[in-house]
């Protein structure tokens, strides 16, 4: 056969291949069998074996890689995989429902895309040109691991998409282990005496993050996918959720078939419960049920909020729950000072975990529920991962033991414990003192809003704190080149680029360092307000409640935080040794502070400026006393339209609210 008959018959066996694999992983209609499939492989197998220099890496025969790696590397996903919020209860669902209607202001029916929350690994694959390229994990949401190798075994994924595909595409799905797998899996380990896994969830975790394919590629994993991330190169006319996911089950990417589109609150509940019913029946785990708001305009209006969309929610499951006893309890104090009331407790298998800690929230629950050491008590995994305390079984208490007190200070540093009156939360006051709330304080004073000490980034913060280079801020400035440039992964270079950044950041100005301090509940605007109020950190520090509460957007609950936070000597020596070490900045002339000629205006900025950035042109507005957000509405002031803006001018057209380019914004900043 001619080299050229060679190709074209490889060539024919992909496609063929492919088009099958296509029928059984994402169609379920599969027209050959299974022997049949397998001698199309082998035929293939033998003749790439035969013309290696006709192999290509989206053959299917390329599945399995043959070298283990040392490590993973890392994935930077150019839009964040965000994850989602969590609803328990068709009041909960009611209000998300109420909130969606209420930011579009709209009040008509809205469609939802609802599909199985599957119990796995959420994962990003990337096609270029249609060949799968790279996959990674979602890791925090902006940065995973590289596991492309791995995913490459999952015959359900696709290797080469179908017909029409745009250049680029990212599309984000669920990995996960099929029940029948799962059990087949622990079967085997259990013949050869090896460890079994707990549920299929932690199996397909770690089946992912095995350094060698060859141990992932005889694991029983599979992939549905449900979003799409980064597309270039295509002109698209889908416009709802829907109809993408079938775009990409035309493409060759595999879908849940129990996927619908329902429509308001009653049709979400009548899809929850049909597979709350079939639950035990699916041939997968699941743990709830995913709305998403079917309309991708409304979706894009809606936006983000903190790491969640706000156009998509996860109706979670009943938790399972069991009995155990209350063996002690203590506080543990997070990393934004919270004190949360923890029960530990006689180990009982709960949701496919031991479980042997209980969050018990705050002291307000503690309370209500009346838990004491000795206890017997009901136990659950909220929404299937966080274990809680239900409450007390009742008759089952033994003696008449002491109710729990909240700690008057901290148990990790010692400050006072504060808690406001009608909040549940208790708080240590440490700030940045309390080696608990350490590493998050550092992080926020580094961060671009407060000091902006460039190269300073969260893991390496991590980095010096897990090193006992540092304890608190102060101690960012005594760093040195040496010091650095022995850390993982930090050369001489970024050593030495990180200590002249942490030089340039002691020239500040007293808003940033007031917001950098990190108290509680002092953001951008109201450290600006309190700058611009008292001048100098000095008059801050020493001012009363009553001169606090005459500074704009300060109530009695943020004074009552600043307060404390200066009472606190600890926090007073910080604050000092940054001093020492000449983080200064130039105290403000009040009156001329004062001057807030566009206060109680609200702006929104929509489109690149010429010249200035959207930060830049903020900041100018937050100076003057405005208000600005990222989504229009009826009260806002005006809209900031540069190049190439938005659908935000648009609906700002739609509700009549003024429109300024960057000449008109210019004359009001000089106003």
């Amino acid at each position: 056969m001619a080299n050229k008959q060679i190709a074209e018959k490889i060539a024919q066996l992909r496609q063929q291949l492919n088009h099958h694999s296509y029928q059984y992983y994402v169609v379920d209609d599969p027209e050959i069998p299974d022997i049949e499939y397998d001698r199309l492989y082998r035929e293939l197998q033998k003749l790439e074996k035969d013309h290696p220099e006709l192999i290509t890496n989206d053959s299917p025969t390329q599945r399995v890689g043959d070298q283990p790696l040392a490590s993973f590397a890392q994935v930077k996903h150019e839009l964040p995989m965000l994850s989602l919020d969590n609803v328990f209860n068709e009041q909960e669902l009611s209000e998300f429902y109420r909130r969606i209607q209420q930011r579009l202001e709209y009040d008509g029916s809205i469609e939802f895309a609802a599909e199985p929350k599957l119990d796995g690994l959420a994962v990003s694959l990337l096609y270029e040109h249609g060949v799968l390229v790279r996959a990674g994990t979602r890791g925090d949401g902006t940065t995973g691991e590289d596991i492309t190798q791995n995913v490459r075994t999952i015959h359900s994924v696709p290797l080469r998409l179908m017909r029409d595909y745009p250049d680029i595409l990212e599309v984000r799905g669920e990995v996960f282990m099929p029940k029948a797998g799962f059990e087949a899996l622990n079967r085997k380990a259990r013949e050869n005496d090896e460890k079994v896994f707990v549920n299929p969830r932690n199996a397909a975790a770690g089946s992912l993050r095995q350094l060698d394919p060859k141990i992932t590629a005889s694991r029983p994993l599979a992939m549905y996918c449900y979003a799409v991330g980064k597309v270039e190169g295509m002109t698209s006319t889908v416009t709802t959720h829907s109809e993408m996911l079938n775009q990409l089950m035309a493409w060759g990417l595999p879908l849940c078939k129990e996927r619908a589109v329902v429509t308001d609150v009653a049709g979400c509940l009548e899809y929850f419960n049909q597979l709350a019913e079939k639950r035990d029946a699916l041939p997968y785990d699941i743990d709830g049920i995913v709305y998403k708001v079917n309309n991708l305009r409304w979706q894009r209006d809606l936006g983000f909020v903190a790491k969640a969309p706000r156009w998509a929610i996860a109706h979670k499951f009943p938790a399972q729950e069991e009995i155990t006893r209350v063996n002690d309890i203590e506080f543990q104090v997070g990393r934004t000072g919270a004190l949360t009331p923890v029960a530990r407790l006689e180990p009982v298998f709960v949701g496919g975990v031991t479980v042997s800690n209980a969050t018990l929230h705050n002291m307000d629950e503690v309370e209500r529920k009346d838990v004491r050491i000795g206890d017997q008590v009901i136990v659950r995994r909220a929404g299937d991962v966080i274990p809680e305390v239900v409450r007390v079984v009742p008759g089952s208490r033994q003696g008449s033991p002491d109710k729990v007190k909240l700690p008057a200070q901290c148990p990790v540093c010692g400050s006072d414990i504060l808690q406001q009156e009608g909040e549940a939360v208790a708080r240590c006051s440490g700030g940045l003192f309390c080696q608990a709330q350490r590493k998050e304080s550092i992080k926020h004073f580094a961060s671009r809003k407060a000091m902006d000490i460039d190269g300073l980034g969260d893991k390496l913060v991590e980095q010096l704190v897990d090193a006992g280079l540092i304890d608190h801020v102060d101690d960012l400035f005594d760093l040195t080149v040496d010091q650095l440039s022995g850390l993982e992964r930090m050369g001489e270079k970024s050593a030495q680029n990180l200590v002249d950044s942490l030089k340039k950041s002691k020239q500040t100005t007293l808003p940033k360092f007031i917001y950098s301090l990190g108290i509680r509940e002092v953001g951008e605007a109201t450290a600006r307000n309190l700058a611009n109020h008292f001048g100098s950190l000095e008059k801050l520090m020493t001012a009363d409640e009553e001169q606090l509460l005459s500074v704009p957007d300060v109530g009695p609950i943020v004074a009552a935080h600043i307060k404390s936070f200066f009472s606190q000597a600890h926090n007073i020596e910080i604050v000092n040794k940054l001093r020492d070490a000449k983080v200064c900045w130039h105290d403000i002339a009040v009156a001329e502070a004062q001057e807030q000629s566009l206060a109680g205006k609200t702006f929104v900025i929509t489109g690149t400026l010429a010249t200035m950035s959207r930060d830049a042109a903020k900041q100018a507005l937050l100076a003057k006393g405005a208000k600005v957000t990222g989504s229009v509405s009826k009260k806002t002031s005006y809209v900031v339209v540069g190049e190439n803006p938005g659908s935000k001018a648009s609906k700002a057209e739609q509700l009549g609210v003024e429109i300024l380019d960057e000449q008109g914004l210019q004359k009001l900043l000089e106003y």
